[in-house]
């Protein structure tokens, strides 16, 4: 009997640990520095006029989070990128750019490497939403107009260009990409959330992921995501490169996410996105009559802490 009563007594206390409720958020420490390191794989195939024009690319680097303050629900971090690099494979050939080459000829290098410690600031909740971005435009500004030799329209595509990867709403996209996982109240094991985030680069995305948590381990909470993606504005034509255009694509993001559990920082997240759809171009000067093509995206990322 007394062998029963124990065993009832431990089955009963491993039931209350499973549905304990968990409130899952950033504690992160004043003066500390956190840091991401991203590595992310791209696959994009699109057929224009009939001709196959297929872009592999690859993105790494390391963006540090220093706390410069914080109260009850907001962290005041100052943000460096610590490396930029980036790899594509086209039908003319390959194509890169790192921020530690010291080539002054390579001016797109020098201008990654000008991005580099170059300190701008971020407001970002204990839930992991980013609040607020501010001084990377003037930042991107700076460096541009640390190349003289680079004026006029050029110097004006390529601004939109830096501003689009690494601009204020970008910025906002990425870090939520990794961070923006915890649900708004407390959960236990196995419990499920939905979390809406919007992603901006080259086109505007709306995010709807549910999370789950499904593990937790000495270290770490182990979190599973399954999401859809479907691009915004899809009938507003946003100028890039000189080209008046628009997306009209959807698909899938599959995330497994580790969070330390003293912290909540991401010390792994592992994402695979798939989208497809069309690109339209409208009628302008460099491409008269527009067109329309299909094109499909496969993005493989891997962020650490380390």
């Amino acid at each position: 009997m007394k062998y029963l009563f124990s065993t009832f007594l431990l089955l009963m206390a491993t039931v209350l640990c499973q549905a304990q409720k968990l409130k899952l958020v950033l504690n992160l420490t004043k003066g500390n520095t956190y840091n991401m390191v991203t590595n992310t794989t791209s696959a994009i195939k699109q057929t224009i006029n009939g001709q196959e024009n297929n872009v592999d690319m690859t993105i790494s680097g390391t963006t540090s989070f220093k706390v410069l303050n914080a109260d009850d629900s907001l962290y005041y971090m100052e943000v460096n990128y610590k490396s930029l690099s980036m790899k594509m494979q086209m039908a003319t050939g390959p194509v890169s750019f790192d921020s530690q080459k010291k080539d002054p000829s390579d001016i797109m290098s020098s201008m990654l490497s000008g991005l580099v410690n170059k300190p701008f600031t971020a407001t970002i909740t204990k839930s992991g939403r980013v609040r607020s971005v501010e001084k990377v435009e003037n930042m991107i500004a700076s460096v541009l107009d640390g190349f003289p030799q680079i004026q006029g329209a050029q110097k004006d595509q390529i601004k939109e260009q830096f501003i689009q990867s690494f601009g204020a709403k970008a910025i906002k996209g990425n870090i939520e990409m990794s961070t923006a996982v915890f649900p708004e109240i407390p959960v236990s094991k196995n419990d499920k959330w939905t979390i809406n985030t919007t992603l901006e680069s080259a086109m505007k995305a709306k995010i709807t992921a549910v999370y789950q948590l499904t593990d937790i381990t000495a270290a770490s909470y182990v979190i599973h995501g399954d999401a859809r993606i479907e691009t915004e504005a899809k009938d507003t034509f946003k100028e890039m490169n000189g080209l008046p255009m628009k997306y009209n694509m959807d698909g899938t993001m599959v995330t497994d996410i580790k969070a330390d559990k003293a912290t909540g920082w991401i010390s792994e997240s592992k994402t695979r996105q798939m989208i497809s759809g069309t690109v339209e171009i409208k009628d302008n000067p460099k491409v008269p009559g527009g067109i329309t093509f299909p094109m499909s995206v496969t993005n493989e990322s891997v962020t650490t802490d380390k």
